[in-house]
């Protein structure tokens, strides 16, 4: 039953064919060290472009995102525009608008993540907007609803003022079922080659000293939507198994480790269990033997290529983007009528 739920939840069809558009943007008062408007943008969960308020400029992380703007240099400025002039003004006026309700006057963070994702194979869309502040979230858009729902107290009284603009409402709508779904299919046009490929990992077994956990280490997959699993004796294994995230590594492509603890596992029972990794994409399994000899440990030096870099470079791409919000790519603009207006979005182009 629980390897029938897994197939179910990441079955090489349904998983492989539904696509994503992510924008992470951040905007600071008062922290040092850092730029005050930060932006960044996903496809598939692959980094596709980034700005902030030192380069002022989309930065292309992807060739095919660099062949995007050369078909379409107007719009690159206009992207260009909204990172280093529209964007930054406007995150920074809700910015201090959530300064006023929670009376702070600086060293505070406001966090926006937003996007769409959509299904190749039933064509079903659905977008996720959610405002940050200070940490914590505070504040989201209920895309069945069309309402947003306050997820402090405090975002009570903004919940609101933003429901009661109805022309906001309808904007949202159109940003998230229309403009963002049509922005995906444009770049997974441009990027099919890179993102619609699939990369066979490599899995090794790796252990720190002989009383540790031994953990399963697949790195150099793509896509991300992967599974990697312990079984004994052809049964899933959940007792004694600490799974990790999977993380992005530094050439586009993920990692993932599922830990095994050994400590109440006799010797001769080793050859019961074996690490599972799948892919979509992958016909078959990769099914690694729990076997002392392959084992690599501090006494054996791993090559760098194979160096598990999750905990340092994931680290620092997930702090990146959990302190990120929206950026220019969305294409909505603001109009400021004072803080008790609250936010009003313009999906035009100008």
């Amino acid at each position: 039953m629980e390897k029938l739920l897994l197939l179910l939840l990441f079955g090489h069809i349904s998983e492989a064919e539904k696509h994503s558009l992510k924008f992470f943007a951040t905007v600071s008062s008062g922290v040092s060290n850092v730029p005050e408007f930060i932006a960044a943008a996903q496809v598939d969960d692959v980094a596709a472009g980034y700005c902030d308020s030192n380069t002022k400029t989309i930065q292309p992380k992807q060739d095919w995102v660099t062949d995007y703007f050369k078909d379409n240099s107007q719009q690159q400025l206009w992207f260009d525009k909204q990172c280093s002039v529209n964007q930054p003004q406007i995150l920074k006026t809700i910015l201090h608008y959530f300064m006023q309700i929670f009376r702070h006057d600086k060293g505070v963070v406001l966090q926006l993540r937003s996007g769409c994702e959509w299904s190749e194979t039933s064509g079903q869309v659905a977008g996720f907007m959610k405002f940050g502040f200070d940490g914590e979230d505070f504040i989201s858009f209920d895309m069945s609803t069309l309402t947003w729902i306050a997820l402090q107290p405090q975002a009570v009284s903004v919940k609101q003022r933003w429901d009661a603009d109805r022309a906001v409402t309808e904007a949202n709508r159109n940003l998230y079922y229309q403009i963002c779904p049509t922005l995906l299919k444009t770049t997974l046009t441009y990027g099919k080659s890179s993102l619609l490929r699939t990369d066979r990992p490599s899995v090794s077994l790796l252990q720190k000293s002989s009383s540790s956990p031994v953990s399963c280490f697949a790195t150099g997959f793509y896509p991300n939507k992967a599974v990697l699993f312990w079984r004994k004796d052809g049964d899933d294994l959940h007792d004694n198994v600490e799974e990790g995230e999977i993380l992005p590594n530094p050439d586009g492509t993920f990692q993932k480790s599922s830990d095994l603890d050994l400590s109440s596992v006799r010797p001769e029972d080793w050859g019961k269990y074996e690490c599972v990794f799948q892919l979509d994409g992958l016909k078959d399994d990769i099914i690694t033997k729990l076997d002392q000899s392959v084992i690599r440990t501090n006494s054996v030096p791993v090559p760098p290529s194979e160096f598990p870099v999750g905990p340092v470079v994931g680290g620092v791409v997930g702090l990146l983007l959990l302190t990120a919000c929206i950026c220019g790519l969305l294409i909505w603009r603001r109009r400021v009528h004072g803080y008790q207006r609250g936010l009003e979005v313009d999906t035009e182009l100008e």
